[in-house]
């Protein structure tokens, strides 16, 4: 049932939603894009003649000791600002949760209960809420699934994004399986970024991990998104133990001689893929291994909101990198907001709590009562992983060397919601 839009309000406001959402609306023009405190703007809205002391330098301090002078940043929406002064400029869409494969790590084979079509976001809904976050601040979306590009209205979802000004990068993450067909509209249309998953490159083991057939077609569009100049072409690997990790060098060699950046993922619980600690191999083991055969391997520079730790190995072509979700989390300079197919907004992948947007878009809900239900959310976001994976797992590079029963315990807490 759609959720109205002064019901929206209530989520936020204990006091009266009306008068709430004038207060919004009478201090909105002073600060939206405003550096100033809170305290600093009702000041200045009190006494605007008054001028302002210039502002030192600050310096914004992101994950591993990194950082960052704040005067190229500033402005900022405070709506998509989380309590931590995490800025959040990069938002994924799921286009769709259907997807034509059924890879082993992701969904239980017989795949998984989908939302009924009337329930999911429409084209015009999906423009709606990007133009929303890009005029707030968000400089790049990533479009995901399921898989995006199995929904009809892709290319023209892509095209109408491309026209959002302030908007600097389009990227899509795809199965591979239909991206040779469609890359010259892909291409056409403005996507800046290719990410491929592809796991083995044993066809036959290829085919066992995603339950389906299409090897060749993966390798056919990573190949042919080459040749049209995506540079590099990103290409993700969730490796696990006892079916892949022995491709691990097969993998970086595929840098030598190709403009490819191949990401490492550490195998991660989702529901519905049965995951055991067993089965992940660190980053650390990972590293290691590829270290024994190429011992030069050097360290690249990284990203303040990079999720991945990038090396290379010198003469290659390409590059490689290690996403460290379980291992060394990185939610410290996370800059990530995400929204579901079926509308709902997500502020953590790991986190349970969800607010649907399409629910508020239905009711007739303003740009503005959109932006309050958004900031709320964004201002509940935890410190890390729903608060707890510190505790849960944040075990460095000595997690392959630790007892998997105590790891299963912790991942126990941490999926219940234990606080220890």
């Amino acid at each position: 049932m759609a959720l109205h839009s002064g019901l929206c309000s209530r989520l936020i406001y204990s006091t009266h939603p009306a008068q709430a959402l004038r207060t919004a609306a009478n201090t909105l023009q002073c600060f939206r894009y405003s550096g100033r405190t809170k305290e600093e703007n009702q000041r200045h809205a009190a006494y605007p003649e008054i001028p302002e002391r210039p502002q030192p330098e600050q310096e914004l301090v992101v994950a591993r000791g990194r950082r960052r002078v704040l005067k190229d940043v500033l402005p900022f929406s405070e709506f998509l600002t989380d309590s931590f002064g995490r800025r959040h400029s990069y938002l994924r869409i799921s286009l769709t949760e259907k997807c034509n494969l059924r890879c082993q790590y992701c969904m239980p084979e017989e795949g998984v209960k989908l939302t009924p079509r009337g329930q999911l976001l429409t084209t015009e809904e999906v423009l709606t809420l990007a133009r929303l976050f890009v005029r707030e601040g968000v400089e790049k979306i990533r479009l995901t699934g399921g898989e995006p590009l199995i929904r009809p209205d892709v290319l023209h979802i892509i095209t109408e994004m491309r026209k959002l000004e302030g908007l600097k990068t389009i990227a899509v993450t795809t199965n591979g399986m239909n991206l040779a067909r469609l890359l010259p509209g892909l291409k056409k249309a403005g996507v800046d970024l290719l990410n491929v998953s592809l796991d083995s490159l044993v066809p036959a083991k290829f085919e066992f991990i995603v339950r389906r057939k299409g090897f060749h077609k993966v390798m056919e569009g990573i190949d042919k998104a080459i040749k049209m100049g995506y540079n590099p072409v990103k290409v993700n690997c969730v490796v696990m133990r006892g079916l892949n990790e022995d491709e691990l060098l097969d993998f970086v060699a595929l840098t030598e001689r190709k403009p490819l950046d191949v990401r490492f993922i550490e195998y991660m619980p989702f529901d519905g893929n049965k995951w055991n600690f067993k089965k992940m191999v660190s980053y650390a083991e990972m590293l290691d291994r590829i270290k024994q055969q190429w011992p030069s391997l050097e360290t690249l520079p990284g990203d303040e909101t990079g999720t991945a730790k990038a090396f290379r190995v010198p003469g290659f072509q390409g590059q490689l990198g290690f996403i460290t979700s379980m291992s060394d989390h990185f939610c410290g300079s996370c800059n990530r907001l995400r929204i579901t197919a079926d509308g709902n907004l997500k502020v953590c992948l790991f986190g349970n709590s969800e607010v649907s947007l399409r629910d508020c878009l239905r009711s007739g809900a303003s740009d503005e009562e959109l932006l309050q239900i958004i900031g709320a959310a964004v201002g509940r976001k935890k410190k890390q992983h729903a608060g707890i994976l510190h505790t849960q797992i944040h075990l460095s590079e000595q997690i392959h060397t630790c007892r998997p029963e105590t790891i299963t315990i912790l991942y126990f807490f941490y999926c219940n919601n234990v606080k220890l």
